[in-house]
């Protein structure tokens, strides 16, 4: 089949891969234009874009698909089959849902219902689900509301961040997009059950900053879910500290929440609302990530309280 590819940052990368290796014809790629970034404001192409330039395939970039009378001409010259969609981050109007001949399929991080939105992985992980995975569905008008074609399960542990499992399902994705992709004739799309649907809402810098009210096991969840961004973190001395790795511990304790009551070679211990949090790695102000067995040495931690 005739494929046109709609995606923009590093999940949608091996999706874009496993299409052009296969035995399907990548015609063309749709993307978000080139940004500025970094303090000169550098032009940068998006991942995606990249990637389709080593592919020898050809990009287009409209602002927005809405109302672009250009954009829709130049998707139809192409004579797509199937619209492949994985993070794209633009709306498609009905017009361009209508185009491909066999639709629009859609590459979505969690297990809909459940996640709809812009951040599943990370949501899923804050809410302490024990699983997600990848839904491959065809595109409706609505968020995330299309008839599922494909549903793969993978497991979340207590040593699941948001990056990992992004890594994870992208592979995964990539995989069942493709195995849907050759079997698209045979496969029955089953209806999501609306009643069932939970929304996860795009990440917020505030929302990283800890609150040692909750109980060990919420901030904990917490660091894993904004591991590799925002990432948890709370002010000490007057230090922002940035925590990347931490485990709850349901060791009662006598200190204030916030307060650091043990700090050895295991990691640094802080009470909560609720048992212990162990963190395992952080990151000082201007310094690298580091295990806090080394941030121990030369520093005392014990009876300090960190606040947010």
């Amino acid at each position: 089949m005739r494929i046109v590819f709609a995606g923009t940052p590093d999940f949608a990368v091996p999706t874009l891969d496993a299409i052009a290796a296969s035995d399907h014809e990548l015609i063309g790629v749709l993307t978000q234009p080139d940004r500025g970034a970094g303090r000169g404001r550098r032009v940068t192409y998006s991942p995606v874009k990249r990637r389709a330039l080593e592919h020898g395939v050809p990009v287009e970039q409209p602002e927005t698909l809405k109302k672009n009378a250009e954009a829709r001409a130049s998707l139809s010259a192409w004579a797509p089959d199937v619209l492949v969609v994985v993070a794209y981050g633009l709306i498609l109007p009905k017009s361009v849902l209508a185009l491909p001949r066999h639709g629009c399929l859609n590459v979505h991080a969690s297990l809909l219902p459940r996640w709809r939105g812009a951040a599943p992985i990370a949501r899923a992980i804050e809410a302490g689900d024990d699983e997600t995975g990848v839904t491959i569905m065809q595109m409706a008008a609505g968020l995330d509301t299309g008839d599922m074609l494909a549903v793969h399960k993978t497991p979340i542990t207590e040593a699941t961040t948001a990056g990992t499992l992004h890594d994870t399902l992208a592979e995964q994705g990539a995989a069942a997009l493709v195995d849907v992709l050759n079997r698209l004739g045979e496969l029955s799309a089953t209806p999501q059950d609306d009643t069932q649907a939970t929304y996860a809402r795009m990440l917020d810098k505030q929302e990283a900053v800890i609150d040692w009210q909750q109980p060990a096991a919420t901030i904990a969840r917490l660091v894993r879910a904004f591991v590799p961004w925002p990432v948890a973190h709370a002010a000490l001395d007057g230090q922002n500290i940035r925590f990347w790795q931490a485990t709850a511990l349901e060791t009662p304790s006598d200190g204030r929440p916030g307060e650091v009551v043990a700090a050895d070679r295991r990691g640094i211990d802080i009470a909560t609302g609720a048992g212990i949090l162990r963190v395992g790695e952080l990151q000082l102000p201007g310094k690298r990530r580091m295990a806090a067995r080394d941030a121990v040495n030369g520093r005392d931690w014990v009876g300090h309280r960190f606040g947010t």
